[in-house]
């Protein structure tokens, strides 16, 4: 039969993992302890913490969860444990190639400041690809409940590390904020410094968050996109601009972006032509990293192993590794399918 293959062993790129959320559960109990934080049942249940963004109070909730467990990260040995493990948790699902994201001005407090927050964050990177053998960058995210100026400092920060392992620069939280436009300088920043514009949009609002990524923001990646599937002229512009998805089907159902997995319109997006990397997002609050989001794709959208590994080509396509990974990804995805 065809649906034989472990999707772990199915080379693939790594385009949206947020970096506290990258953290295993058992990491976080740890460093509470050690920190004395006080973590709320829904973080020490063992199960996923039940979420709901959909409405400002859920929105709140998650980003209340996310908060907590991202005080247990507090010195330059909690930073680099939580990376090291992140790259050796993607390695196990056939991650070749981890971009993760992150916004230094949530650490800097406690870390000495941006410039010395960002410069551990990139040593800690650096020195997990070295031992684990996984090819990593970041993507610097700034905050899009925060002022444009504040994105405009974060912007040029990341083009002066472009060449020491910032490839991209993005817009996260909750996108019912805000307008794109009023980042639209920091963006230019960071396409002037050679940096892939990613920002995140067609999540928590419709498909006119997706267009205004990319009419204000220029992107060339969108983070979620999947409320696009709504507007059909708009998948056409996505598939004929080769503009990548970033696309987190479990995080959409613990979300309550869609009510259940069948309804994350992953067939929709494919059959359009529109390039998609498969993420796992939030793997602390959503319980679930990289491969198991191949498997949502085998098991709840009838995706074969073809299929699945077009997937993976298309995940590796629209990252910044450089051109010999590319070509050692997508010659492993070939042998994969070689069985």
């Amino acid at each position: 039969m065809d649906h034989v293959r472990d999707v772990s062993r199915l080379p693939k790129a790594h385009l949206h993992l947020h970096f506290t959320g990258s953290m295993r559960p058992s990491t976080m109990l740890e460093l509470a302890d050690k920190y004395g934080v006080h973590l709320p049942d829904a973080l020490t249940g063992g199960e996923p913490p039940k979420l709901r963004a959909t409405d400002e109070r859920g929105w709140f909730r998650f980003q209340r969860l996310y908060d907590i467990a991202r005080s247990c990260l507090r010195a330059p040995e909690d930073i680099q444990r939580l990376v090291r493990e992140a790259a050796e948790e993607d390695v196990r699902d056939g991650s070749g190639w981890l971009e993760i994201q992150v916004d230094p001005t949530s650490y800097a407090p406690l870390l000495g400041g941006l410039i010395p927050a960002l410069e551990i964050i990139l040593d800690a990177v650096d020195r997990a690809a070295r031992e684990t053998g996984l090819g990593m960058r970041v993507l610097v995210a700034a905050n899009r409940m925060k002022h444009p100026l504040e994105a405009r400092t974060l912007a040029r920060l990341a083009v002066r590390y472009a060449d020491q392992g910032v490839v991209g620069f993005g817009l996260s939280n909750d996108e019912r904020r805000g307008m794109a436009r009023d980042f639209d300088r920091a963006f230019a920043i960071a396409r002037t410094g050679g940096l892939l514009a990613a920002p995140h949009g067609g999540e928590l609002s419709g498909p006119s968050s997706v267009r205004d990524c990319l009419d204000d923001l220029d992107a060339s990646r969108i983070g979620h996109g999947v409320r696009a599937a709504e507007d059909p002229r708009l998948l056409r512009q996505l598939a004929d601009r080769g503009v990548t998805c970033e696309v987190c089907p479990s995080s959409n159902v613990a979300l309550g972006v869609y009510e259940k997995p069948e309804d994350v319109p992953l067939r929709t997006l494919f059959d359009a032509g529109v390039p998609m990397a498969l993420g796992a997002d939030d793997p602390l609050l959503f319980g679930s990293r990289l491969a198991a989001q191949y498997d949502f794709a085998r098991k709840h959208h009838g995706f074969t192993d073809e299929e699945l590994a077009e997937l993976a080509r298309q995940s590796v396509r629209g990252s910044a590794a450089p051109v010999d990974v590319r070509a050692q990804l997508l010659a492993g995805i070939d042998d994969w399918l070689a069985g």
